[in-house]
């Protein structure tokens, strides 16, 4: 019995004891909890009595090398609603349905809708957002932010690009410079009791953007409003497909001015341009029934919404950069300069053209079909004469020629700072064979962009440094302080100073009294090629129109590429692409300080 008690004395004992350290480990881990991990926990208690809201920053302008503004910002508004603060959902809903231009039953579905935060509408015209403030609604937030303006509408559009809602870059220097012109988002803090409703006295927490950088570029607003003149005016005059003008410094690589009409509205990007439209869609023609053909869809607005996207898609493209080409006989600069480099012919070596030459077992005629006869390979190049470069090709041979090709960077990308560059369109050098080799000496059964072309002419004509082309120049802040300067130097010599003189040499009588006289101009030292190429498939009267330019012709400073795609009518490039030059040249040279020397009569 003794036994018994002590028994359940010990065992009460060791419940007591065991409950007293249950209570002294709680009352440790609450003492833990409430001293070493209040900060933790009080930033959960935080958290769930924060409603956070965006503000985006101000995104970093674009300007051009003299400072004036392509792309700026506007302030905007960003309606939203709290649900668990509306007090009067069906006043919201009339207010919000008239002021944003929204259905009704739209808005309803997001008043109604049950989320901590409903965004109604973004962009909103501040003046617009301000109204709606006024009404003082219970549960409506309007928060101001901004939206990406184009000061000159579609001039340069498909340089500059544009952005999308989230203020990000989708196409053009916005997508390739989003880094340096995106800047950091702040966020807007509100405290709000357990059912979610903000706490009235309670302040704002507000961490505040910070704006992106400002980037400038090399091009020049005058030279582009002017060349985009000349673009659409040729456009028009020939009926072509498109017009894609190049103006750059062929010592620095900048570019002055890039054009592919028809451009597009930066302000309206997602709506189709008419002109865009009426040279890609329109059709003239109509059924006997008098209807709408398939090819006119574009009027009856009957594209799905995959085929809105296509258009689009090719409206934005820059075909200076995203498309290639045949060059025709623009390329016989490339193969002049390897053959003089290589030495396999001289401007004094003569030729005789019959109209044609025989090539393994085809022949391939000359422009000409009744022959030049016998010329130099000066006259040869004045002439633009097909057997002559054909012959220089075969001299040189396909590794040689290869070696060249590789040499002259044409294998690479120019590394141009915008985005969906194609590379050139070659043969692998194991298939080529002479007939191969002959018709790429005069620019055909390849391809190439415009932008490698204008960058290969002007390193043949710099004095024989590689260049690439670019846009970007310097980053800045908003208040003007210089953060970065970018740097493209090159010394990737590509061809001697001697044959890179000749070639100006060469050029320049091409101007001076060949093919290209319709781009010279008096006072003035202009160098120069034509090319009058046949789109693929061959035989269907569609041509592309070619000529490049520079000047001086002894120290070039400013090279333009004009390409008229499928021009109506006379297609020649020395007929038709070369004005074009002549007339930008004659109206930018002296705005770029280079003046017109006066001869005296008889010199």
């Amino acid at each position: 019995m003794q036994k018994t008690r002590t028994f359940h004395r010990r065992k009460i004992l060791l419940i007591y004891i065991g409950c007293a350290a249950a209570l002294l480990a709680l009352a440790g881990r609450l003492a833990y909890l409430m001293i070493a991990c209040s900060g933790y926990y009080m930033e959960l208690a935080e958290d769930l009595h924060e409603r956070e809201r965006p503000i985006k920053a101000a995104r970093g302008r674009i300007l051009d090398r003299n400072g004036t503004v392509l792309a700026d910002n506007r302030t905007v508004c960003t309606v939203s609603i709290i649900h668990s603060q509306i007090t009067d959902a069906e006043k919201v809903i009339e207010v919000l349905s008239e002021e944003l231009g929204l259905d009704e039953a739209e808005v309803r579905a997001r008043v109604e809708k049950n989320s901590s935060m409903e965004r109604i509408k973004t962009n909103v015209d501040k003046e617009i957002g301000d109204r709606i403030r006024a009404y003082g609604l219970d549960g409506v937030k309007v928060d101001e932010d901004y939206r990406r303006t184009y000061p000159f509408g579609s001039m340069a559009s498909k340089v500059l690009g544009f952005t999308g809602a989230d203020n990000q870059g989708i196409i053009g220097l916005e997508v390739a410079y989003e880094d340096v012109l995106s800047g950091t988002p702040g966020t807007i803090l509100t405290l709000t009791d357990a059912r979610g409703i903000e706490i009235e006295d309670e302040a704002e927490t507000r961490e505040e953007p910070v704006a992106g950088n400002d980037l400038t570029i090399s091009l020049d607003y005058n030279i582009q409003q002017y060349v985009e003149q000349k673009a659409y005016q040729v456009l028009e005059e020939k009926q072509a497909e498109s017009v894609s003008i190049l103006v750059m410094d062929p010592r620095s690589g900048e570019i002055l001015a890039m054009t592919n009409v028809p451009e597009f509205d930066l302000n309206d990007p997602y709506t189709l341009s008419e002109l865009f439209l009426e040279i890609n869609y329109y059709d003239e023609t109509e059924s006997e029934e008098g209807a709408e053909t398939d090819s006119n869809a574009a009027a009856a607005g009957t594209f799905s919404d995959e085929e809105l996207q296509n258009m689009l898609n090719q409206m934005w493209r820059n075909g200076c950069i995203n498309d290639t080409y045949e060059p025709g006989s623009t390329f016989k600069i490339i193969t002049a300069a390897a053959g003089l480099e290589e030495g396999v012919v001289s401007l004094d070596d003569t030729f005789y053209c019959p109209g044609y030459k025989i090539v393994d077992d085809r022949r391939i005629r000359c422009h000409k079909t009744a022959g030049h006869g016998a010329e130099t390979f000066l006259e040869a190049a004045q002439n633009s004469c097909n057997p002559v470069f054909i012959e220089v090709g075969l001299r040189l041979g396909v590794a040689n020629y290869y070696k060249y090709f590789n040499q002259f960077g044409l294998n690479e990308k120019t590394g141009i700072d915008l985005p969906g560059e194609a590379a050139t369109i070659m043969h692998q050098e194991e298939n080529v064979g002479q007939v191969e080799l002959a018709t790429i000496s005069f620019g055909q059964s390849f391809q190439i962009t415009p932008i490698q072309l204008i960058t290969t002419v002007s390193s043949i004509i710099n004095g024989g440094i590689r260049v690439t082309p670019h846009f970007g120049m310097s980053v800045s802040t908003a208040d003007g302080t210089l953060t970065e300067v970018y740097q493209y130097e090159d010394d990737t010599r590509i061809l001697s100073e001697e044959t890179s003189g000749t070639m100006r040499y060469l050029l320049e009588q091409v101007v001076d009294g060949g093919s290209g006289k319709n781009a010279y101009i008096e006072g003035y030292r202009i160098g120069g090629k034509t090319a009058t190429s046949e789109t693929l498939p061959r035989g269907q009267g569609r041509y592309i129109s070619s000529f490049i330019g520079f000047a001086p012709a002894d120290d070039p400073q400013v090279i333009c590429l004009c390409v008229i795609n499928n021009p109506q009518g006379t297609y020649y490039g020395g007929t038709v692409a070369a004005p074009v030059v002549k007339d930008i040249f004659e109206n930018i040279l002296p705005y770029l300080g280079l003046e017109a020397i006066e001869t005296e009569p008889g010199e």
